[in-house]
């Protein structure tokens, strides 16, 4: 996975880059492009349930299913917004709408993974992040690889296998830390129980199942699962902040699926995580300009072209659960 950082401490580099009035300029919130991603994605989604109803084919299913997969990690990149208080400026409000569109459908809590991200922000890479240290040793985290064990990985979120693996793992670490109240607790149950009545009375489980519980537990958790290692993962100089996290050129088809609302942007967000996503474009051509940033960025090109030639090696060691047996 990377030599780990010693101390507990990242080279700096922010000395240098952007004009403090620019970075105010692109840190001002507009909730009006928040609001209207989040209304995009939720509108993709019944359009791709909508036309796969009509079309009654299993081709068109199976297309469906990649579709609202790819805006459900949408709508998980919006929940990273809103843990940065990046939707709309009144914070009370904002985790509210954001609890109720984004994240309890999705089986999350905004504070919950609010927790965790603010750490990983603050001490990311080190032993003191809560995301380094859970995945740290973990086989699907371990690089270089051999591309065989990655496939196989992959197919494993494909049924569900590692989508659950995944789901508890991050349960289990939510549930640790959970400083959420009754009331919250009571009011998150009662969405659950009234979407449940909903669905029992329009007789629709059929659908929740096909559009909801299937493209959530293979495609969704794969596209979280490759984001996830894109950010910090293979091939990484942990040594310093341009080079401990990722940006990713992706292909123009990737961004339907691996980087929705630019979140691929991830250095960039590192370094100003105050910068909204719509904004991360222009801040990543502004640094750009700067000819040390650009020098070491650590920047790929493609999710599915260039994190894999970081990641996988023909001659890369075994695994730790693949290590042979001595006697």
């Amino acid at each position: 996975m990377g030599e780990q950082v010693k101390d507990g401490q990242i080279k700096s580099g922010r000395n240098r880059r952007i004009d403090p009035r620019q970075l105010k300029r692109l840190s001002v919130l507009e909730p009006r492009k928040a609001l209207v991603a989040i209304a995009a994605d939720w509108a993709l989604i019944a359009a791709a349930i909508a036309v796969s109803e009509y079309a009654d084919n299993l081709a068109v299913y199976l297309v469906a299913v990649v579709l609202i997969a790819g805006r459900m990690h949408a709508l998980g990149c919006m929940i990273h917004e809103a843990a940065h208080y990046r939707i709309i400026r009144n914070r009370k409000v904002s985790d509210w709408i954001s609890d109720l569109l984004l994240a309890w459908p999705v089986l999350a809590t905004v504070d919950g993974y609010r927790q965790n991200h603010l750490a990983h922000h603050q001490h990311a890479n080190t032993d003191e992040d809560p995301d380094w240290t859970a995945k740290l040793g973990m086989p699907q985290f371990t690089f270089p690889q051999k591309l065989a064990r990655g496939i196989v990985q992959l197919l494993g979120y494909l049924v569900a296998v590692n989508s659950l693996r995944d789901m508890l793992h991050m349960a289990r670490r939510m549930g640790k830390n959970d400083r959420s109240t009754r009331q919250y607790k009571m009011l998150r149950l009662s969405f659950y129980g009234v979407a449940a009545v909903i669905f029992s009375l329009l007789g629709i489980w059929r659908e929740v199942a096909l559009y909801w519980a299937v493209p959530f537990f293979t495609f969704f958790c794969l596209f979280l699962y490759v984001r996830s290692v894109a950010e910090h993962f293979g091939s990484m100089d942990y040594e310093d902040e341009l080079t401990s996290s990722r940006t990713v050129y992706p292909h123009t088809w990737e961004k339907l699926f691996f980087a929705p609302h630019n979140i691929n942007y991830h250095l960039e967000h590192h370094l100003y995580p105050g910068v909204p996503f719509y904004n991360l474009p222009e801040l990543h051509r502004t640094l750009m300009r700067d000819k040390a940033y650009a020098a070491k960025a650590h920047i790929t090109r493609g999710y599915t072209t260039g994190l894999p030639a970081e990641c996988f090696a023909p001659d890369a060691p075994p695994l730790p659960n693949q290590h042979p047996v001595s006697y």
